[in-house]
Formats: structure tokens, C-alpha cells, sequence
């Protein structure tokens, strides 16, 4: 394996991943803040959690979350079989009872997990930037008050959330990539 993604954090910390062939990765320096910015939000770092990787590409978001936080679960979703294989040997470890991989478009899937889950990663590749920006303006509509979303697009895709049901608590810029985290609003 000639990866240098690896888990930063937890349990799983140093377990290297295995990289999709058409996957952009986030890379191990950005997903370190990223996870360090949620510290901050989530405040309990042993809450149980349910998290989305709705498009996993490696995993490596929801592979986080289960290693730093006990007895949470992830849903990975993805199209590409490469990806899904990845997901598949990136996880061979864990509990597959805290794990659910399926092998849809993320887009299909909200009406099913959106209401389920507590954080949701939104990282679709970068030449389609509409997708994620649809997704997240879709997922509003189907996720309960309080989830968290954590949406990676490229830097200077001029983008804002719907600001009257995302609350915006982080806007950071790594290399090129933004990673914007939301909060869905208490729904009226």
C-alpha cells in the first residue's frame, strides 16, 4: 500500500488506507483540523454518534469517527465500485455492526438517512461541486434540528449555504480545499 492517508486519532490511530484510484482524498493535515474544529462543537468526545460519508471515496471521514468516538456507526455511500471496495477493506476491522456500506448515490439516499444521523461529511469530487452544493441544499430539508454538516468543496467556488437553515459555524480554507461546518436550524 502506497498511501500515506492513515487515521489520525483513536483506536484505529495510524491504520493506513487504501486510496481509491479516482478518489481525492482529504488529506491527513486538513481532516486533523477538520476533526479539531468538531472537538470543539461536539464538546463530548466519547459521545455516541451516527455519522454519514455520503460520498466515502476511502472512508477515511466516517473511519475517523468511528476510531475517536465509541460505539457510533457510519453509513458510507458511494457509486464507484473502486471506492466501495476501498471502504470495504479500510473497515475490515471494525465492528460491522456499527457499519452499513451501500452502494448508492448519495443524492437517493437522503429521504433514507438523513433523519437518522447526527454529522454528515459531504465530499464529492471537485469538478462536481454542483452535486455537493445540491445535496446540502436537499439535505436540509430531510435532517433534523441540530445535525451537523461538514462540507469539503473546492476553494474559490463561489458557494454559500442557505443561511435560513444552516447556521454556519466554521468557514476554513486548507490549501485548496473549504471546508464549511453547518448546523441545521431548528425547523419552524
Amino acid at each position: 500500500m502506497d498511501s500515506k492517508l492513515q487515521i489520525i486519532s483513536g483506536e484505529l490511530r495510524a491504520r493506513k488506507l487504501r486510496v481509491p484510484h479516482s478518489a481525492r482524498p482529504t488529506q491527513n493535515m486538513a481532516r486533523a483540523a477538520v476533526f479539531n474544529m468538531l472537538a470543539e462543537i461536539l464538546l463530548e468526545p466519547y459521545q455516541k454518534l451516527a455519522v454519514w460519508d455520503a460520498f466515502a471515496g476511502s472512508g477515511a471521514l466516517g473511519l475517523e469517527v468511528l476510531s475517536r468516538y465509541n460505539d457510533s456507526t457510519a453509513i458510507f455511500t458511494d457509486v464507484s465500485d473502486d471506492s466501495l471496495n476501498a471502504v470495504r477493506q479500510n473497515v475490515r476491522d471494525v465492528d460491522w455492526a456499527r457499519v452499513k456500506i451501500d452502494a448508492s448515490d448519495a443524492a437517493s439516499r437522503i429521504w433514507k438517512y438523513a433523519p437518522r444521523v447526527d454529522l454528515v461529511f459531504v465530499d464529492p469530487p471537485y469538478e462536481d461541486a454542483r452535486v455537493g452544493i445540491d445535496f446540502v441544499a436537499n439535505l436540509a430539508n430531510s435532517v433534523r434540528a441540530g445535525t451537523i454538516v461538514v462540507q469539503e468543496i473546492e476553494k474559490g467556488v463561489p458557494y454559500s449555504p442557505d443561511e435560513t437553515k444552516w447556521e454556519i459555524l466554521r468557514d476554513k480554507t486548507y490549501g485548496r480545499a473549504r471546508f464549511l461546518i453547518l448546523r441545521r436550524h431548528n425547523l419552524c
